[in-house]
């Protein structure tokens, strides 16, 4: 009897295993479509890479997507078709976005940004005058729905922070929309220990390098830094794709540089001590000998 329900439970658990559903044969398998958006974010980011006027550009990328769709052997109709199957159902969509983000990141040339703004910060670390400090994921697909829309984060404060410091925070954007508007926010806010909070926001509705600057405050301590990330436009439900993907997120940390600091206390003390000195010439000095004079021939 023991037997027979092992048999039972086993041919249940089988049944399913069967029945969980799958993608349709007629629509791209997550495999693939990994595979196609990891070359297609490449393609875009080739096409930007290459400069140019905006229509240019846009025909650059068109020739080049076409060619990754011709690589795996699907239409543009296909894979179409097959984003908007996969953006009704967001969840799994955002799961194959993972994967799309770590394997980008394990490239060389992460869409073509590892130059200007954006490279020559990469390879620092969290030590140094100038660091970057982002510990958090550095890739982020977003759609315009709750609650795939807003993605919050905080960024870790310790004895390494110094008054004075300033602070960069820069990312790559590159939308995926079918139609409808682009609205993507950054919004970051600094606290200090005087309740002072200095915040800042940027709007993005373009693919490219996007960067957010905050001020140095010198008097005070900071205490904590936080921020998100808003992908707006998400009023009403459609079936038509509308995607942003954000890649090589930093956010760097800048020292006040201790000469420049030294230097001003400097100029402040040889003022001061110029206002002392500009009536105290001792007796019996010409105070004309000691005026600066023009050579003449």
């Amino acid at each position: 009897m023991n037997k027979l329900w092992g048999i039972i439970i086993i041919g249940v658990t089988l049944l399913m295993g069967a029945c969980k559903p799958g993608t349709p044969s007629e629509f791209i398998q997550p495999d693939d479509m990994e595979d196609i958006l990891v070359d297609y974010h490449l393609a875009r980011a080739m096409a930007e890479q290459d400069g140019g006027p905006y229509e240019e550009t846009n025909y650059r990328q068109a020739l080049y997507i076409e060619a990754v769709l011709q690589k795996y052997g699907y239409t543009k109709s296909e894979f179409d078709s097959s984003l908007v199957y996969y953006y009704k159902r967001a969840d799994r969509f955002v799961d194959i976005y993972e994967h799309v983000a770590e394997r980008l990141e394990e490239q060389a040339l992460l869409l073509g940004a590892t130059e200007g703004e954006i490279g020559k910060y990469a390879s620092l670390n969290a030590n140094g005058d100038t660091a970057n400090i982002w510990s958090d994921r550095t890739s982020l697909a977003m759609m315009p729905l709750p609650p795939y829309n807003r993605w919050d984060f905080k960024v870790a404060v310790d004895s390494t922070f110094k008054m004075g410091d300033s602070f960069l925070m820069q990312f790559v954007s590159d939308y995926m929309y079918q139609d409808g508007v682009r609205e993507g926010v950054l919004y970051v806010s600094v606290s200090y220990d005087n309740d002072t909070i200095i915040s800042r926001n940027i709007r993005f509705s373009g693919g490219g390098i996007n960067q957010l600057r905050i001020p140095e405050f010198n008097d005070h301590q900071i205490e904590s830094i936080k921020g998100f990330f808003y992908l707006g436009d998400g009023s009403h439900r459609t079936t038509t794709t509308r995607l942003l993907f954000l890649s090589n997120i930093q956010f760097i940390r800048f020292h006040k540089k201790q000469e420049e600091k030294q230097e001003v206390e400097n100029m402040l003390f040889d003022e001061s001590n110029d206002e002392k000195q500009k009536d105290s010439v001792a007796p019996g000095i010409d105070r004309e000998r000691l005026s600066p004079r023009i050579m003449r021939r």
